[in-house]
Order: C-alpha cells, then sequence, then structure tokens
C-alpha cells in the first residue's frame, strides 16, 4: 500500500511511529512507540525508494523506481535462471581449511555455513538454460561477500576444467568482495588459477559469459569477471576494482557520479552488455545457441 503521489507513508515506517491514544482512560499527551519488525520493508540503496519486501520480492528483487537490481541468493538466482531439475552440482561438500591458520576464521565459516545453508560463497555445477547445456557458478555475496578464498577459486578451477573436458560453455554469475583476506596469499593464488583455467577453456574454443551482479569488485573483477567473451551485467550495479575514496586519494581528482557503475563500464569498454533480470534468461539461452559446438546436445523442455 502506497499514499498516492509517493512514498512518505512508507518513508515514515522507517522511524519510530507516534501514535496518540485519545480516551477517557488516556491523557492526550500519551505515546506510545510502535516498532517496525525487521524485514517487512526495502529501502533502496541507490535511490530511496521504499516498498515492502513482499512486493519487492515479486519484481525479483528489483527496484520499479529506478531499476536497481538487488542481490539474489544461490536459490533466488537459480529458480530464474536455469531450467527447474537440471543441476548437477559439483564440488557440493568442498570446506576451506583455515590455510593460514587466521583467528576465529574456522568460527566463522561454521556460523556462515549454518546461517546460510552454504559450505562457500559460490555453487558449481552443469545444467541447462532453456534447454541448452552449460556449466554454470553463481556467487552469494550472503558468505563473507563470497569472496575468493581457495574453496572459492578451487571450484571456480575444476568447473572450468569441467566444461572444457565436456566441451561446454561457462555462465558466472559475481557477486563478490575480492579476495578473502583471511586466507592471505592462498587467497590471491586464486587470481592467477583461475585465470589459467578459464584461459584453457578459451584455448579449446568454447565459450565463457560472465555475468556481474552487485557487487563485483578487488581480484575478482581483477581475474575470471573480466576475462569473458561475452561480458554482460545487471542494471545500476557496482563493478570496480579499488574504492572511489582509494582511487580519488591517489590521484587526487573527483571522479564522476556514476564511476564503477555497470552504466559507466559499458561506456568505457568494460562489459558488452547490461541485461535486465526479468531478461537474463532469455538472453542467456540466446547466445548459448548461438555458440552450440559441433554435435552438442540440446535437451528439449
Amino acid at each position: 500500500m502506497q499514499s498516492e503521489g509517493g512514498m512518505p507513508m512508507l518513508e515514515d515506517l522507517f522511524k519510530v511511529v507516534k501514535t496518540r491514544l485519545n480516551d477517557d482512560d488516556v491523557k492526550a499527551d500519551n505515546k506510545v512507540d510502535i516498532e517496525i519488525p525487521e524485514g517487512l520493508l526495502f529501502k533502496c540503496p541507490r535511490c530511496s525508494y521504499v516498498l515492502f519486501v513482499e512486493e519487492f520480492d515479486k519484481y525479483h528483487r528489483v527496484c520499479p523506481e529506478c531499476n536497481y537490481h538487488s542481490r539474489l541468493t544461490v536459490e533466488e538466482r537459480l529458480d530464474i535462471t536455469i531450467d527447474k531439475g537440471s543441476l548437477i552440482e559439483y564440488d557440493k561438500d568442498m570446506t576451506s581449511k583455515n590455510p593460514i591458520d587466521f583467528p576465529g576464521y574456522d568460527k566463522k565459516i561454521a556460523s556462515l555455513m549454518k546461517d546460510t545453508g552454504l559450505n562457500d560463497g559460490i555453487i558449481t555445477g552443469e545444467c541447462t538454460i532453456r534447454g541448452y547445456r552449460t556449466v554454470i557458478g553463481i556467487m552469494d555475496s550472503r558468505f563473507m561477500m563470497a569472496s575468493m578464498g581457495s574453496v572459492v577459486g578451487e571450484k571456480i578451477t575444476r568447473a572450468f576444467e569441467r566444461a572444457t573436458e565436456k566441451r561446454l560453455p561457462v555462465v558466472i554469475f559475481i557477486a563478490s568482495g575480492g579476495a578473502r583476506m583471511q586466507e592471505g596469499i592462498v587467497s590471491l593464488m586464486q587470481m592467477a588459477k583461475t585465470s589459467g583455467a578459464v584461459a584453457k577453456h578459451s584455448e579449446a574454443g568454447l565459450l565463457y559469459i560472465p555475468v556481474l551482479t552487485d557487487p563485483t569488485t578487488g581480484g575478482v573483477t581483477a581475474s575470471f569477471a573480466s576475462l569473458g567473451d561475452i561480458i554482460l551485467a545487471e542494471p545500476k550495479v557496482l563493478v570496480g576494482f579499488a574504492g572511489r575514496r582509494v582511487i580519488e586519494g591517489t590521484i587526487r581528482e573527483k571522479l564522476p557520479d556514476d564511476f564503477q557503475t555497470a552504466e559507466f563500464m559499458l561506456e568505457n569498454g568494460f562489459i558488452d552488455s547490461i541485461i535486465e533480470r526479468k531478461k537474463m534468461r532469455r538472453a542467456l539461452a540466446s547466445l548459448l545457441k548461438l555458440h552450440l559446438v559441433p554435435n552438442e546436445r540440446v535437451v528439449k523442455r
């Protein structure tokens, strides 16, 4: 429900609601504080538009005012992208072993595994999209911002190796804060490892489509995210390497307001196309169809 002409009614719900009770037993100046339940409303980080989460979910978590594409879980992304029941997951039980004995890391991992139901920040596997076979990877920012440590890097590398062996394309939905500092140099090594796997896949003449979602940053941007044959992105998402303040402090210049947005990256040639979420499945299927390798089987659905 919305008030006519905009959002003032919903904006007020973000504050404590003051209700005056006027009856025989309560004085007119008494106030009752009503707490707004957590998770009831969504406020767009781009335009500050406010709407009920239930309504927001109906739009597949896309802001109806400015078209900002919010983050999705693995389950939500699978539901709107692949053919139902087609996923054969790879390396499902792979977990991190805290390679540099970072204090508290094991406890953090265990807590996130319990809260998210994931073993790390990405799932990989084989599936079909409108009948076209592909290897797929989906990153989930709920798990340490899907930062790339040993598990994320190894799963991506193995996914590309399997795709190369089976002569399949690869589609990866990328959402990451970059390298995982809790794994130190082991994390940074994943940049070279994943890039090498992408190169071998490319040398075999196979298609790789990275889909940049919010956020795509750091060492992930500097490795496999930017090595695709056709780089797609969702609208309004953050894409970059270092943060705005770091860059401005280094070059001593003010950056454009739209710096590190998908639209800025498209204008400057970093990505090939911006595709809305509701059109992504169809767009991917069209690209997979155009790049079918000889003798590749199409599964009719």
